[in-house]
């Protein structure tokens, strides 16, 4: 019972590593320069910083327009909800 426990992690261990190893090949293969790499991370990055950028504006302009809409149905929250509009609006 041990032994082929034994085996089967041996087994394991080795087709984790020839996986480890083809994805590594594959990776030299599709990238031939360290510069290539920083250059497609660096695009990578600016693209990320300005899709959050973007998906956060789109999301405060949400829920401000969600708080507004609350702001008309219930009257109490109305007083708060135009505080914080025109806080807004000043910057």
């Amino acid at each position: 019972m041990r032994v082929s426990k034994v085996k089967s992690k041996i087994r394991d261990d080795n087709e984790r590593g020839a996986r480890q190893a083809i994805l590594e090949d594959l990776f030299n293969d599709f990238n031939r320069s360290r510069f290539t790499v920083y250059k497609m991370n660096f695009v990578r990055g600016l693209f990320f910083g300005f899709g959050s950028i973007l998906g956060g504006t789109v999301v405060i302009a949400l829920l401000i327009w969600v708080l507004s809409l609350t702001g008309a149905l219930v009257p109490g929250a109305a007083s708060f909800v135009n505080d914080i509009i025109q806080v807004i609006q000043r910057k």
